[in-house]
């Protein structure tokens, strides 16, 4: 309870820690609403899984680059300021996303908000970092995921209810009003930022090369994309084939939800424990665990037992999601984190460009179901990685 309370002579106080997860929360709820209706929202213009599967990709290239542009700005400026920021343009283009009805403002639309999301994490991340003790970086990475996931267990289920009974454009209300809250607790929570560098680092090719060099930066790196290409996967492709086997949409929702209980049961568990005894073996049964599954998934028809088994394998994941980041966070030293962290974000577009480009590609000449194969095998390689990772153990440090 001392992360989330501690006692002063006032009373009791919510920790900087414990305020975050409640921010985190809040913007998580809009995040999810938007998850849950994106890729059929996508298909009411595209009509076609493949072209919906090529755009997402589009655009994760786009944010990939916007990670590197903006690493000046991350180092120099204030983190709450570029968060809150971006918290109330992500109102404005949530609005317009509710009106429009146009293929070509989408397109902007699109390409707008996925530049501000780079600039969302990378600046919310930091002050999570900030706020947060050497030696307790993997539980609050833990705290913040599992308040993240709960949005994600809920969300679903609002979302599609709301999809369905009053229409997509209602959801993107939704979006902006939860983004609203969501500015507001954060401006009135008093969480301070440290001051960035003087002095920024504004080669981009210099700080990609600089960042991929260090082959444990190379690792986490790739392990952490493993995380985002299977999310990819799963809110791209899953609720469309969800459509098309012929279930109502509201069945995305149950989906969604059920995919995200075991996370937010597991993954403060699975984090606190290795920041005691190490990440190596996290990484290896959590890999080998959603390898295993999603393979059976290949040998499996009925939608019923194929959707049972992915939320099955989200306690592998469970393993993976908050423990890769603090990972990260572990092998870095205290000045390379304004620098490098924003690189390695891109982590999340390369993993969603690797989970929405090869199985559109894949599609074109093989069924659905080799989605799972691909899958399976894309698991075992990350699987095979992690024999690689140093096991850093969290409680030796001071």
């Amino acid at each position: 309870m001392g992360i989330l309370v501690k006692k002063h002579i006032t009373g009791y106080h919510f920790t900087r820690i414990a305020k975050l997860s409640i921010v985190g929360l809040v913007i998580s709820l809009s995040a999810a609403y938007l998850s849950t209706i994106w890729a059929v929202y996508l298909d009411s213009f595209l009509h076609s899984i493949i072209f919906v599967g090529f755009l997402s990709s589009a655009l994760t290239l786009i944010s990939f680059l916007s990670y590197f542009f903006f690493i000046p700005l991350i180092e120099k400026s204030n983190k709450g300021k570029i968060f809150s920021y971006s918290l109330f343009l992500f109102i404005i283009s949530y609005i317009l996303f509710a009106i429009n009805q146009n293929f070509y403002l989408l397109m902007a639309l699109a390409v707008f908000i996925t530049v501000l999301y780079t600039l969302r994490i990378t600046s919310f991340g930091l002050i999570v970092r900030d706020n947060s003790e050497n030696r307790k970086v993997s539980c609050n990475e833990g705290i913040i995921y599992t308040s993240v996931n709960i949005a994600w267990v809920i969300g679903p289920l609002i979302a599609g209810f709301v999809a369905s009974s009053f229409g997509i454009r209602w959801v993107f209300i939704l979006c902006a009003l939860f983004i609203f809250f969501g500015l507001i607790i954060f401006r009135a929570s008093g969480v301070k930022d440290l001051k960035g560098k003087k002095r920024a680092d504004k080669n981009m090719l210099k700080n990609f090369v600089e960042f991929f060099k260090n082959k444990k930066r190379a690792l986490a790196y790739t392990l952490g994309g493993g995380v985002h290409s299977w999310w990819g996967f799963i809110y791209l492709f899953i609720p469309l084939m969800i459509v098309r086997s012929g279930l109502g949409g509201l069945w995305i929702g149950y989906f969604l939800f059920g995919i995200a209980v075991p996370l937010i049961l597991f993954e403060y568990i699975f984090s606190k424990w290795a920041g005691k005894h190490g990440f190596r073996r996290m990484f290896k049964i959590g890999y080998l665990l959603v390898s295993v599954i999603v393979l059976a998934c290949f040998f499996v028809s009925n939608i019923y037992f194929i959707l049972s088994l992915l939320v099955l394998a989200s306690i592998g994941m469970a393993m993976l999601e908050p423990t890769t980041e603090a990972y990260f966070f572990d092998i870095l030293k205290e000045k390379e984190k304004y620098r490098f962290y924003g690189p390695y974000n891109t982590c999340i577009e390369t993993g969603n460009f690797v989970g929405k480009i090869f199985p559109s590609l894949l599609l074109i000449f093989l069924p659905f179901n080799f989605l799972f194969l691909l899958f399976a095998s894309l698991m075992f390689l990350l699987f095979l990685f992690s024999f690689k990772v140093k096991n850093v153990l969290e409680v030796r440090r001071k």
